[in-house]
């Protein structure tokens, strides 16, 4: 009885430290979300911002330099949520060797954002992993402007329980056909081309374009004719901070990794500019993308009004010419 009794012990002992070993197993599983990889596709170095949001755990790295064709995988735990983007026209700056960014700049003086996040204008991915009803969320927003073309792009584009697993993002080159009222030049230079097109919000600061204050709630905060400038390029894309139904994404939590592609490629019956991220153009991401070649730039706005900007926008629209590609060619 006693020598059963050992090696009823001794099993016991066995069968506990497997258990233990499959819930270490799981758990490390568990903890693996989702792997986005980070591309730059564009003619230029970009360098990736990463933000966790708080009470995220934080990622592997929080930027990096991307050169033409590179890109980085970077794991995300369950669970995490934050945004990414890609900073352009970095350089350090003199003696101190000053880390800064004409576009999507972090603040932080480094390569490594260390929980520094974008200043607008900039566009944004941004990502809620493991999310209510086992869901992944993702979107890319233009709500803080915009500052290159980005698409992200799930894995697994099986319909979720919301059908809507399926890329998202404003391929458009958007910054030669900013209306005039919101266009950002170069530091350098003015007169130069865009390198950035603001946000009304960012812009003017005005409750209505902020949706703050009285215009705080979707029923009060409506598209305005600078949101839908936006809208109109990249339909996918949130422009403007109630803009949930359609630019919200969600995929299978656990089940689905990410790409994130920085100036996706545009198909071989476009040409190229040639001069990113200064290259004008606009492109639609719908059931077909509209590309609207060329460098014609908006007249300047008198002013904050629906009129101005509507005449500003359709200047714009008007100067470029217009070619229709499927989707398909791109994703």
């Amino acid at each position: 009885m006693a020598a059963a009794g050992g090696m009823s012990s001794r099993s016991s002992s066995l069968l506990a430290m497997v258990f233990v070993a499959v819930a270490v197993v799981a758990r490390a599983q568990g903890g693996r979300a989702a792997t986005f990889t980070i591309t730059n596709n564009c003619a230029y170095t970009v360098w990736p911002g990463l933000l966790s949001s708080a009470g995220s755990a934080p990622l592997s790295t929080t930027g990096f330099a991307l050169a033409p064709g590179a890109s980085q995988a970077v794991p995300a735990p369950s669970g995490w949520s934050g945004r990414m983007w890609g900073r352009t026209l970095c350089a350090a700056d003199g003696a101190g060797a000053k880390f800064s960014c004409a576009t999507g700049d972090c603040g932080s003086g480094d390569v490594q954002c260390n929980g520094g996040g974008a200043a607008p204008p900039a566009t944004l991915a941004e990502f809620t992993l493991d999310g209510s009803g086992g869901l992944d969320f993702f979107d890319v927003s233009l709500v803080d402007g915009y500052n290159l073309p980005m698409l992200v792009t799930p894995s697994a584009t099986s319909a979720s329980s919301s059908g809507k697993c399926a890329a998202t993002g404003c391929v458009a080159e958007l910054n030669g056909a900013c209306p005039a009222d919101l266009r950002v030049a170069s530091a350098s230079s003015a007169s130069g081309p865009a390198v950035a097109c603001r946000s009304a919000c960012e812009a003017f600061g005005s409750a209505e374009y902020c949706c703050s204050g009285a215009y705080g709630n979707p029923n009060t905060c409506r598209p305005s004719a600078y949101s839908e400038f936006f809208k109109a390029a990249c339909p996918r894309a949130y422009s403007y901070a109630y803009d949930d139904s359609t630019s919200t994404f969600t995929c299978a939590a656990g089940a689905t990794d990410y790409s994130i592609t920085f100036c996706p490629a545009a198909p071989t019956s476009v040409k190229s500019s040639g001069q990113n991220p200064q290259a004008a153009g606009l492109q639609q991401l719908n059931d077909t993308m509209v590309y609207f070649g060329g460098g014609g730039r908006s007249p300047q706005s008198s002013g904050a009004t629906t009129a101005s900007a509507y005449s500003s926008i359709t200047a714009a629209a008007a100067a470029v010419s217009v070619a229709a590609v499927a989707l398909a060619a791109l994703l």
